[in-house]
């Protein structure tokens, strides 16, 4: 490519969602080289926890109090599925190491355990979750115990409401009150937005007058839920300052997407890969991937600002996702793998692709479509051998899962990542099959 910036590292991660994040974090965990190529924005949807696994099977919808539980059964009945490749002890190191990276990047989150978590959210339903972040736990030991307990909102923020989620769970906790207030310095405006909010409760200032509205209206509270906007780059602290203020738990409840809590994670994982010397290439894009079998290396193309450049690297991992990430791509006779044609694990026919019934529990056939991959988590090509090898292959753009309704989005990104950078530095330091 001539005229092309140039840049070279041990391993290219393509993708920067949860699982490219993950794996770019990992990479430079093991004294790795790495430059990461993607837009991040899939993770403003994110709510800020951290499923691990949930639902198994998901036919019965059944959920698990122990995730690790959960997928030794998912290992003895589907043993293809991405989390039944790997062992309790390496999903346990990868997501330890993970929320420490996000905690000394400035997002806390409470110890993990054994076991799943019960969360509220905004619609009054409740979340099976693992990883909670601090600002939140306290509402998960409520939730347990259910004292008796105010939830909060404010006028004009269309979407939180108090009021829909104490009633939705006065049923089963009935001590459950709701009140309103006005945001201070927002009584003329008709609509507000989270993130504004969060900014403005970084202020010493608004966040005295916001507990100062609270206070008269705890009566015999114990605890105190608000929508999940107590900051946001200094999320601790103003956190820390409405139980101070409040003088009893506190605790937010994730909002919808795109929410404060995807901001959060989002700027922590930035901080977390950037403070590691992961070299970012955000809003860009591969143009084109190639490989070098004599030199071992792997070509690839980066387009985005500015212009494009040459990337050199001894190892490749896809973390791009499916659909919405852009890693899959659908035409109206297959699904196909968006930068090398990889094939793609799929129905037979688009036909196969749905149930009759949208809502049908056991999911869409579409929804499991993905790479296959051999032992050490390189995608195969149509003969069955790895495309190249060291092309790795994590996260959803794997066959065999239906992440959502298993409830194990994070766990699929973070435990893959983790397991497929064992490869990765195996083979780089020669100790690996080629």
């Amino acid at each position: 490519m001539t005229g092309a910036r140039r840049d070279s590292c041990d391993v290219a991660v393509i993708g920067a969602g949860m699982a490219g994040m993950a794996t770019a974090l990992f990479a430079a965990e093991r004294g790795l080289s790495c430059i990461q190529v993607g837009n991040p924005g899939g993770i403003l949807f994110a709510s800020g926890l951290l499923d691990l696994f949930g639902v198994h099977p998901v036919a019965e919808r059944r959920l698990w109090r122990s995730p690790y539980a959960a997928i030794a059964a998912l290992a003895r009945e589907q043993s293809d599925h991405p989390l039944a490749r790997i062992d309790a002890s390496s999903i346990r190191t990868a997501f330890e190491i993970f929320v420490a990276a996000l905690g000394a990047a400035g997002l806390r989150y409470a110890p993990l355990g054994d076991r799943n978590r019960s969360v509220l959210t905004s619609i009054g339903t409740i979340k099976t979750t693992f990883g909670v972040p601090l600002s939140m736990v306290a509402g998960v030991d409520a939730l347990e115990a259910r004292p008796p307990c105010l939830l909060v909102d404010f006028r004009g923020l269309r979407e939180f409401n108090a009021r829909q989620i104490a009633e939705s769970l006065g049923h089963r906790w009935p001590d459950l009150r709701h009140r309103r207030i006005e945001f201070p310095g927002t009584e003329a405006a008709p609509e507000l937005y989270a993130a504004h909010l969060a900014r403005a409760l970084e202020s010493r200032q608004t966040r005295e007058r916001t507990i100062a509205l609270v206070k008269p209206l705890l009566g015999d509270a114990l605890a105190v839920g608000f929508p999940a906007v107590l900051g946001l780059a200094r999320a601790s602290e103003v956190h820390a300052a409405f139980e101070a203020g409040l003088e009893m738990p506190v605790f937010e409840i994730p909002t919808m997407p795109t929410s404060v809590p995807g901001l959060r994670l989002l700027g922590a994982l930035e901080t977390a890969v950037s403070a590691r010397g992961v070299r970012r290439r955000h809003q860009a894009s591969v143009r084109a991937l190639a490989f070098d079998r004599e030199a071992g290396t792997a070509a690839l193309d980066v387009e985005g600002v500015p212009g494009v450049e040459r990337v050199v690297a001894r190892a490749v991992v896809l973390a791009t996702g499916r659909f919405t990430g852009r890693g899959l791509t659908a035409d109206r006779g297959q699904v196909r793998e968006s930068i090398l044609g990889i094939p793609v694990l799929q129905p037979a026919s688009r036909e196969a692709w749905h149930q009759r019934d949208f809502l049908d529990p056991s999911g869409h056939a579409v929804n499991r479509a993905g790479l296959a991959i051999d032992d050490a988590w390189r995608p195969l090509d149509a003969d069955g051998k790895p495309v190249w090898p060291r092309l790795f292959a994590v996260g959803s753009i794997l066959a065999h899962q239906d992440w959502m309704r298993s409830k194990c989005g994070s766990g699929l990104a973070i435990s893959t990542a983790w397991a497929a950078m064992e490869q990765v530095a195996r083979q780089l330091r020669g100790t690996g099959a080629g």
